[in-house]
Parts: C-alpha cells; sequence; structure tokens
C-alpha cells in the first residue's frame, strides 16, 4: 500500500519537507466531502490513491501551521492518530491555499457516522476503546533523542473523530494542541486564537479557572470530552436486543 509504505521518514511522523511540497502538486481534488469553520476537506487521488485535503482558508493560518508542527512530531504515528501524508502552502486561481494532507477515511467523521448507523455492544466498545488509544499515545512523552513530547488535543469531539474501514477510531484536527517535556518543562501552547468547542470544554475552562500554566490541566480537559464522546456513542447502542 502505497500510503502505508511511503508517507512516513522512519521516525513516526509524515514525509521529508521537500518531498511534502511535491505530493501537494501531484493531487487531483475530486469532490468537497466536508466544511467547517477551519475550510473544506477534499477526497483527492495522489498515485491512484484516495487521500484526504484539509484546505484552510488564509485567516486560519494559525491553525494550519500548528496542525502542520504537530503532525511533523517524531513519533506521533499511530493507528488512532490520523495518518499524515504532507503539508503545503499552493496557489491556485489567484490565491494562496494551505494544504494539510492526511490518509481518507469514506467512513467520515465519527458523529456523521453515528447518525446512520446503530451499534452493537462489541463495536461499541471497538470504537470507545481505539479513541482512548489514540489519547494515550498523544498524552504520553516518549524520552530519548528521538523522543515525543507529551500533547494535550484541547478540542476532542465526535466531529474531530475519524471511522476506518475497520471501525477503529483515529483522531484529527490538532490545531488546538499543546505540547510539553518534561526534560525542559517547557509547555508549548502555541498562537492560536482559536478556542475549542463549548459542548466539549470542562467547567474550569468555562469559568475560565483552569490552571493554564499546567499541562496535567489541559489532559484533564481532554478525558472530560472524551466522557461526552463516549455518551455518544453509548446512546447509538442497542443493549439485550
Amino acid at each position: 500500500d502505497l500510503l502505508n509504505d511511503d508517507c512516513t521518514t522512519g521516525s513516526g511522523s509524515g514525509l521529508p519537507f521537500l518531498v511534502q511540497r511535491t505530493v501537494a502538486r501531484q493531487i487531483t481534488l475530486v469532490e468537497c466531502v466536508g466544511k467547517g469553520r477551519y475550510g473544506e476537506v477534499w477526497r483527492g487521488v495522489w498515485h491512484g490513491e484516495n487521500v484526504a485535503v484539509k484546505i484552510f482558508s488564509s485567516r486560519d493560518e494559525q491553525s494550519w501551521f500548528r496542525e502542520t508542527e504537530i503532525y511533523n512530531t517524531v513519533l506521533l504515528r499511530h493507528d488512532n492518530i490520523l495518518g499524515f501524508i504532507a503539508s503545503d502552502m499552493t496557489s491556485r486561481n489567484s490565491s494562496t491555499q494551505l494544504w494539510l494532507i492526511t490518509h481518507y477515511h469514506e467512513n467520515g467523521s465519527l458523529y456523521d457516522y453515528l447518525q446512520r448507523t446503530a451499534l452493537d455492544v462489541e463495536t461499541c466498545l471497538g470504537l470507545a476503546a481505539s479513541i482512548i488509544c489514540g489519547l494515550v499515545h498523544l498524552h504520553v512523552e516518549i524520552f530519548g533523542t528521538q523522543g515525543k513530547p507529551a500533547i494535550a488535543h484541547r478540542d476532542l469531539k465526535s466531529r474531530n473523530i475519524l471511522v476506518k474501514s475497520n471501525r477503529q477510531c483515529c483522531i484529527a484536527d490538532l490545531g488546538l494542541a499543546v505540547m510539553h517535556s518534561q526534560g525542559s518543562d517547557y509547555l508549548d501552547i502555541g498562537t492560536n486564537p482559536r478556542v475549542g468547542t463549548k459542548r466539549y470544554m470542562a467547567p474550569e475552562v468555562l469559568s475560565e479557572q483552569i490552571r493554564t500554566d499546567c499541562f496535567e490541566s489541559y489532559k484533564k480537559t481532554d478525558i472530560w470530552a472524551y466522557g461526552l464522546v463516549l455518551w455518544e456513542i453509548t446512546r447509538r447502542t442497542a443493549v439485550n436486543g
């Protein structure tokens, strides 16, 4: 499989930067499959394979830059994190477009999947477990010269989780993520002014009482949001017939 074989540097992130710029120019956009406050998501074709192309509006450049930065983090690659291929800034129709190219999952978001699908208990547990596996991988720091900082998502919700063909989930949309390394005790919050989604915000975020200088605080808000996603999954699950 071209995407699985080629879309890694060997360090667990996307393709090398120079190759990423080449990939973006080899993609044909086919159809728009989603829209949001950030811009649009298109299904594209690259060397005969479907890929997802997230096109950011110019006003959301900080989200594009941050997501690119996070996806290029060493050792981020994981079955339950959306697979990153490339990022590029390209010109189309006399305007600048900001592209983020990832694996394509035709089932779409968990939100959309739950709207059209009733679950049995096994599928419910599989979806729930796969999300927490991805979240744990984000939250855990991997030490060493080729290590990974701890990452908190900050905008976890069913619309930012995709359902793969094997009915496992992968976490997407890392534009608001924060990173932390214990060695330097540096908390990298980024400069994106965008905030998360109110429905999924923890009480301490809504009341503006969260400790913004403490990484553990951000991890806890992810767990709160996961609990709400879990509620969405279980309410679509048939129990005892």
